[in-house]
Order: structure tokens, then C-alpha cells, then sequence
């Protein structure tokens, strides 16, 4: 017996939606044709924060409870209006990789049964120079939201002293994202050094709350500034991207009026966000307006090089960088430095 389809209007286009009813979310009770409305409902904001761009889908074929998979390539048999751009990963290989740019496009990929959207730093029309500066303020067991929420001033006034204006969001989980719009005239190194250097100076500010240390077991119950969020091919859920967690969250822009309010994240939802949009707008809605430069902030990073700090630990899964420290837990090499000395 063939599955049960609907058509969903996007746009210029209809759309065919497989197996409508099934729950995605099942705490909530968030079904796929739910699913594939909210993205209809949001798709300008949507769009304007995630289109035109590379971006990687997260896909749960039997719900946000089951096994969930990547894709960044267009599947065969794509239909015409989902774009793709040729990418370069971290590895040195090329590949053509999804670029979301009308509302059907999202919707297919809902067919597909993305829940997470995941787009790059940079433009499809010029890969290898983002076009913003993103923050992961990310809780560490014994933090959460508040925590976060108390580190985000000290960064957005950071990030103003480096000429830089910070966007905020909800990850949709414990954290916070900042985004600072920036001209794209540098490659993806520069924009990690840059990222560093303000995460240093952060950490400066605030070291009992705030932490720049890439291994878990050196962080404590502090605020972990993931400086390998702004490394290629590395990407975090975007703006008015669901969440896999219960109660169907999406990572949701917000003012900073709101952060200072003490906002509760988990009340931006599927099911909520599209009225919050008609009644207080996109807070996002010109974050592309007046883009900063990392000049500045590559002028720190230089001062800490010149003052001993060094690069810091990429990715497990990219090739061994200049300058870059071991990829040794510090607890093992500490290990294996007693041995050696036995």
C-alpha cells in the first residue's frame, strides 16, 4: 500500500509529502506535515539567515528519538529548485555540497526528513570567506542557559571594543550563539584566529566563568567558547533551525533587551515561533547591514602570539596545522611523561 502523500504550497512551488502524520517529535506530538508548515511560516526569516549558503541537513528518518544521519550532498534526482555549490572540505576534497534559496527548497528537505539545518559561515557565491563571526557560548555540566546568559554581555562588549556588532540567539538547547556580521575578505584561518583572540580576551574578563580549553577534562563548570565553531566545514544550527530535543525547540534570534529580561529558551518551539514572528518581528532582520572587519581582533591574536600564546587544537578530523599543539589529552600525556621518566 503506497504511503500517504499531501502537497504543501512553498512559494512558487508545491511540494509532495510522504507519510504527513508521522510523529517526528513524539513528546510533543509534532508531526511531519507540522514540521513542514513551520518551515513555510518562517521561510523569509529562514532564509535570510540560512539561504544562499552551504548548508548540512540533519536527518532523522524515524524521529528525533532514532538514529540521525548528515547529508551534505544533493541526492540524485534533486528537483531544479534545490541549488548546490562546489565546497572545499577540510581534508582537500571537493564536493558539491546543499544551498537552500526559496521556501520549497526547505520544505524538500523537511520531505527528506531534516529536522536541523546546519549552514556555513560563508555565501555560495564565495565559499572560502565567511561572512560572519559566530560565538558558541556552550554550557559545561554545572552551567546552563543563565550561565550563558551572563557571559553574553561581557562578549558583545568585547566583540564592540573590536569594532564588531553581536547578534544574539538561542542554540535551542542550554547555550547562546552570537553572530557578528563581517566583510568577507578573509578565509576561514584567519576568522578561527580572530574568534580566538576575543574568546581570550573573554576568558580574561570572566576566568571563573568562562573557558577557552578544548579538552573536557580542563574545562570545569564554566562557559566553553568553541573556538573550532569557526574552522571550514564546521557549522551549528541556524537561525530558526528545530531542535532534536522534546519539546520540538528551534534556535531562535532574540534582543538583547530579551537576553537581559532573562528569557526563557525553551519557550520558542515549533509550534510558537511563527506567532512570536507576527507579533515581534525578525530581531535579525538587518544583521547583514552594516558588516564589521576582524582587523582589530587579528591585531590581538598577533599581540598573543608575540606574548607566548599559541595556536590551539583543531578539529580531530583535520589534517596536523602549523604551529598547532599536540592532540594529546592532557591527562594522558601527563601519563605518558611519568612512564617515559620511570
Amino acid at each position: 500500500m503506497a504511503s500517504e502523500r499531501i502537497v504543501v504550497a512553498a512559494g512558487e512551488h508545491e511540494v509532495s509529502l510522504s507519510s504527513p502524520d508521522r510523529v517526528i517529535w513524539p513528546d510533543a506530538g509534532i508531526t511531519k506535515r507540522e514540521l513542514a508548515e513551520y518551515v513555510v511560516a518562517v521561510a523569509s526569516p529562514f532564509l535570510r539567515a540560512n539561504g544562499r549558503r552551504p548548508v548540512s541537513l540533519e536527518r532523522f528518518p524515524a524521529g528525533v528519538d532514532g538514529e540521525r544521519f548528515f547529508s551534505k550532498n544533493p541526492p540524485r534526482g534533486a528537483p531544479d529548485y534545490v541549488g548546490e555549490v562546489m565546497v572545499t572540505y577540510n581534508s582537500g576534497r571537493r564536493h558539491p555540497q546543499v544551498v537552500l534559496e526559496n521556501a520549497a527548497a526547505v520544505v524538500w528537505a523537511v520531505q527528506m526528513n531534516t529536522v536541523v539545518f546546519h549552514p556555513w559561515a560563508s555565501l555560495a557565491d564565495d565559499v572560502d570567506h565567511p561572512v560572519e563571526l559566530r560565538i558558541d557560548l556552550d554550557p559545561q555540566p554545572g552551567t546552563g542557559f543563565a550561565e550563558a546568559a551572563a557571559v553574553a554581555p561581557v562578549a558583545r562588549e568585547v566583540l564592540a571594543e573590536a569594532g564588531l556588532t553581536a547578534f544574539p540567539k538561542t542554540s535551542g538547547s542550554r547555550g547562546i550563539h552570537l553572530f557578528c556580521p563581517i566583510v568577507p575578505a578573509h578565509e576561514f584561518l584567519d576568522v578561527r584566529h580572530a574568534l580566538i583572540a576575543a574568546g581570550r580576551e573573554i576568558e580574561r574578563r570572566m576566568p571563573d566563568r568562562v573557558t577557552m580549553s578544548w579538552w573536557k577534562e580542563e574545562r570545569g563548570a564554566r562557559i566553553f567558547i568553541d573556538f573550532n565553531q569557526a574552522s571550514r566545514d564546521r557549522t551549528m544550527a541556524g537561525a530558526y533551525s528545530p531542535r532534536p530535543l522534546p519539546g520540538a525547540t528551534v534556535s531562535t534570534p532574540i534582543t538583547w533587551d530579551e537576553l537581559d529580561a532573562g528569557v526563557d529558551p525553551g519557550a520558542f518551539t515549533v509550534r510558537t515561533v511563527p506567532q512570536r514572528l507576527a507579533e515581534v518581528g525578525d530581531p535579525w532582520e538587518r544583521l547583514a547591514a552594516a558588516p564589521g572587519r576582524i582587523d582589530t581582533l587579528l591585531e590581538w591574536w598577533q599581540r598573543d602570539l608575540d606574548a607566548g600564546l599559541g595556536e590551539l587544537p583543531f578539529p580531530p578530523d583535520f589534517p596536523k596545522m602549523p604551529g598547532e599543539p599536540p592532540r594529546v589529552q592532557p591527562s594522558r600525556a601527563r601519563s605518558s611523561e611519568r612512564r617515559d621518566g620511570d
